[in-house]
């Protein structure tokens, strides 16, 4: 079976990339989650963050906006000593900021999938690679997304950051075109209204 090579043999990221990147993503709270852990990664490798991807979660009450959006110094101080997350207090700062200015994307747009989604006209974009070294580490669509992001106050989303975010939640599909996920996540966006599952068993 072939997959893009990023995953190596690692369990988990194979997992990860077999059951959940490049599939396109409508709620709002797994939107957050991703802008969560992917700006906690600047500077990192991936697979650090989803090892302490379970980390995050508890530290972040579910990747809950409303409830990150209302931490106090306190809790950020708390947080800073949480032995399951990146202990970064720029990149926690920027998560209490990112998740209020979330919610203001969520009351202008009705939600933060609308806001994004509508960046490609609510069509993922279907990329043709055909290996790894043809995939940017950002794109033009990042760029807009990222600027947009900065101007309404966002914080550690550069265009290189969007642009992962973009690829994990399926905006764009950078499956290789040999890679097995590459078509079922075309023919999962195609069937979205059926049953078709989102996973490879």
């Amino acid at each position: 079976m072939k997959r893009c090579s990023w995953c190596g043999d690692d369990e988990l990221y194979i997992k990860y990339h077999d059951r959940e990147w490049g599939v396109p993503v409508y709620d709002d709270r797994k939107h957050f989650e991703f802008m969560v852990l992917e700006s906690a990664q600047a500077g990192l490798s991936w697979l650090t963050i989803l090892k302490k991807r379970e980390g995050y979660r508890e530290a972040y009450a579910n990747f809950d906006p409303k409830v990150v959006a209302g931490f106090s110094d306190e809790k950020i101080e708390e947080l800073l000593k949480h032995k399951g997350i990146i202990k970064n207090g720029k990149k926690i700062k920027a998560s209490v900021n990112n998740a209020q200015r979330f919610i203001e994307i969520q009351e202008e747009f009705g939600n933060f999938s609308n806001y994004l989604w509508k960046f490609v006209d609510y069509q993922p974009l279907i990329n043709s690679w055909n290996n790894e070294s043809e995939i940017p580490a950002q794109s033009d669509l990042s760029v807009a997304v990222s600027k947009d992001l900065k101007k309404r106050g966002f914080t550690f989303l550069g265009p290189i950051i969007v642009y992962s975010h973009l690829q994990a939640t399926g905006v764009v599909n950078d499956h290789i075109r040999a890679c097995f996920r590459y078509r079922q996540i075309i023919s999962l966006e195609r069937n979205r209204n059926d049953k078709v599952p989102a996973y490879a068993d």
